[in-house]
């Protein structure tokens, strides 16, 4: 019987940044400046950034978004086409202060060999790009 487990992979400091800097180029793609969230799988902070032309009253909401997702391991909101069926809504829950929680949607999942570490939720735009801004970010540290 294991008492502990072993070889958990965790996002590093380089590995949260590279999903930063991938989301951020896909924001300035769309002309949709974001704060950006990454957290690792406990919901702990591990970089943040607030775009240039960002609304400051997103900040609290990317970082909420990304707690959601680590500690539900897996994505938060609507599936979208081609992602899960038969979901027409998840909310994520993430702790927003001591004795409540908020649901929000829209984080999504850093994974590694298939495994969540982490999360990146991106707050400022439409829900649909925010959304694809994450996406894009998830995906550099998947193809790492």
């Amino acid at each position: 019987m294991a008492l502990a487990t072993r070889n958990h992979p965790k996002p590093t400091l380089e590995g949260a940044r590279a999903v930063l800097a991938a989301t951020q180029r896909r924001a300035e793609e769309l002309r949709a400046p974001m704060d950006l969230a990454v957290v690792d799988d406990g919901g702990q902070l591990l970089a943040f950034e607030r775009m240039d032309g960002a609304k400051p009253s997103s900040i609290v909401i990317a970082i909420v978004k990304a707690q959601a997702v680590a500690l539900r391991r897996g994505p938060t909101g609507p599936a979208m086409a081609g992602d899960q069926v038969n979901l027409p809504l998840t909310l994520g829950l993430a702790i927003a202060y001591p004795d409540g929680q908020t649901p929000i949607r829209d984080g999504v999942p850093l994974l590694v060999a298939g495994e969540v570490v982490g999360a990146i939720g991106a707050s400022a735009g439409a829900e649909d790009q925010d959304v694809d801004e994450a996406r894009a970010g998830a995906a550099a540290l998947v193809n790492a």
